[in-house]
């Protein structure tokens, strides 16, 4: 079965002169399960593509479906709710709320659908745990590392136990020690889990650790030779 299915999107966002068309009639397929690597230069619409898919952004023209619900039937209500429960989001700048400590940033979507505040906590210091950072749960994320700070975000995108997760350079920022870190915890978490992910890399080391690599440029998105580049 298809956890994406993706058909003829296109996006343009009005620039400072003149609109400015990131990508055009744009197809992208991907099987449930799959550890997914995109790779491109800087402009073809990487980010852009992972908000399409993720529901944060809509398309000008094109069809989105995450497991086999179609993003665009869905009311802004009901497509936030979707988000909530099925899709989880990593960025490279890891937007955690300074003011807040570890264990807050991670139990902010529990409390957002509804969860009390004590289970909330409990949920989000199971998370933490998981992924290495009990004894920083008080801490407020303004006074973590940067390799710290990308593992409250990865626990906070599975806060909710998402089917899919879009992570977009959530390396990017990081020392080479760091980053292949957070990238070993992902591949742990995506298999434990058996969750989708869609990983958007500059990295070819890290991409040729995906299950499936996609290729994006001007023209479109396809499928890459397994360990070219």
């Amino acid at each position: 079965m298809l956890a994406i299915k993706a058909e003829s999107l296109s996006k343009t966002y009005m620039g400072e002169a003149a609109p400015v068309t990131v990508f055009q009639n744009l197809d992208f397929d991907l099987e449930e399960s799959v550890f997914a690597g995109v790779r491109g230069p800087s402009g073809v619409g990487k980010s852009t593509l992972l908000h399409l898919l993720g529901g944060i952004d809509r398309p000008d023209a094109g069809r989105v479906e995450v497991f086999g619900v179609s993003l665009a039937d869905l009311s802004a209500r009901d497509r936030a709710r979707f988000r909530n429960e099925r899709i989880g989001f990593v960025f490279q700048f890891h937007h955690l709320l300074p003011e807040f400590t570890a264990e807050e940033n991670v139990a902010f979507p529990h409390r957002i659908a509804g969860v009390s505040a004590r289970d909330a906590r409990r949920r989000a210091g199971e998370l933490l745990d998981r992924v290495g950072l009990a004894d920083r749960r008080s801490h407020l994320s303004r006074s973590l590392s940067g390799g710290e700070q990308q593992r409250v975000a990865i626990a906070r995108a599975l806060a909710r136990g998402p089917s899919l997760l879009l992570a977009d350079e959530p390396t990017g920022n990081l020392d080479s020690e760091s980053a292949r870190g957070v990238f070993d915890l992902l591949t742990e978490l995506h298999r434990e889990r058996g969750m989708t992910t869609v990983l958007v890399t500059h990295n070819p080391e890290l991409a040729k650790r995906c299950d499936k690599i996609f290729d994006m440029s001007r023209e479109g998105i396809l499928p890459a030779t397994r360990f070219s580049g």
